[in-house]
Order: C-alpha cells, then structure tokens, then sequence
C-alpha cells in the first residue's frame, strides 16, 4: 500500500486553472498496483518459502523431516545449508497473484471511490467519506477474490500433491498443467471452489486496512493516501 500510495501521489498532475488533482487513468492505476504488488511479494517471498516447508514438515516421514525450529530457523538454515536464492524459489506463481491481487484491491479501490463519487454525488457527497469508501472496499474485494482464487487454488493444488512413489509421474508438473488438468477434469468451476470462504477473508481484512490507511494520511497528511 506503501508503494502504491507512493506512485499514485507522483504520478498524480493537478489541472493549472483550478489547482485541482487531475485523475489518473484507470489502466495506470493497475500498473501502480501490479508493481507495487510485485515488489512487495518478492520482499515477502522468503516466508512464504518457510510457511510452505513447514506445512509440508507434517506429511513428510519422520527420517525425512528437517526438524525446523520455527520460521526463523527455517529461513535461515536454508540459507546457510542451500544457499540464500533458495530463498526465493518458486517464486512465480506467490509473485503472480500479489501481483494479480494488489492491482485489482488497489486500482478499483481508487477508481472505484472516484467513480462513485462522481456519478452518485446525492448518495456519496464526501469523497473522502467512511460510507464511499467501505463500498469501494467490498467492490474492491469482490474482484480481486475472481481474479486471485484460480490462483490460489492452483497453488493449493500444487503445493499439496503427494509425492510420486519410485517410477510413478507427479501429479502435476507444473501450474499450468494443474490449470489445464483441473479445468479439463472438474471444470472452470474448480477453480473458484473456496470463493466464499476466501471473500469472507479478504474483505474484511481489506476494509479495515484501506480505509485505516486513507484516514490517517488524511489525518497526517491531510489527504487521502490511496
């Protein structure tokens, strides 16, 4: 939110006449949102390495088992032991949906807001108001759960399958072909299997945070952030 605030101030021109920001386009605020959400998963991405590991400690045989501390002693022994790029392997698809997911929350949250403001100014006369912006938050939420959730359940897929027993194939080789099996065994509807339960905790977790970051810049700065 950070960097994406950050762009959308630096990119944002005011018109000369009025001293009034002009708004940014709808596509560029995407592009903010899908850079700010690349930067911010790679930064992450060492984690997400460990909380993977360490999920999959549990399936694993005892003989096989690393016997990780905790996620600090996970990361760093797989620094140490594997060296510190480890640490970021596979990264793509984890890079893919941040990025996929912080340009859907953020873009249509600010486009959103925008948008409402301007056509429905009886029902939303603040634009910086709790009730603009709790509705730009829910319709924020709603599409970065359609765009993120295929993802997420691929990665689920791929992250979960048993490991192939001696001269057997794995069960996916990749995250495309987990899409193209999925799709082609169970349907397109496979991949949104979990959607409710998946809004239900990104919204608020999005509501609270989106509007708790435009408040206090306001607050602080005197302006909305995002």
């Amino acid at each position: 939110m950070g960097i994406y605030a950050y762009l959308l101030n630096m990119f944002t021109k005011k018109d000369e006449k009025t001293g009034k920001n002009l708004p940014v386009a709808f596509h560029e605020k995407l592009l903010m949102g899908s850079t700010a959400g690349a930067i911010g998963s790679m930064a992450g991405l060492p984690t997400e390495v460990s909380l993977v590991r360490m999920s999959a400690e549990s399936k694993m045989a005892p003989e096989m088992r690393r016997g990780y501390k905790n996620s600090i002693d996970c990361i760093t022994r797989i620094a140490k032991e594997e060296g510190v790029l480890k640490l970021w392997s596979g990264g793509v698809p984890t890079v893919i949906r941040a990025t996929l997911l912080s340009a859907s929350v953020l873009g249509c949250y600010s486009e959103t807001k925008e948008q409402l403001h301007k056509r429905f100014p009886e029902i939303f006369p603040n634009k910086d108001g709790e009730l603009l912006m709790f509705c730009s938050t829910m319709f924020a939420s709603l599409v970065a759960n359609a765009v993120s959730n295929p993802f997420d359940v691929v990665k689920s897929r791929v992250q979960n399958m048993p490991t192939p027993l001696a001269g057997e194939a794995a069960l996916y080789t990749s995250m495309t072909d987990c899409f193209t099996k999925t799709i082609a065994k169970e349907g397109v509807g496979a991949l949104y299997q979990g959607f409710v339960p998946a809004f239900l905790k990104l919204a608020p977790y999005t509501t609270i945070s989106l509007i708790l970051t435009d408040k206090l810049s306001q607050q602080l700065l005197g302006k909305s952030a995002l």
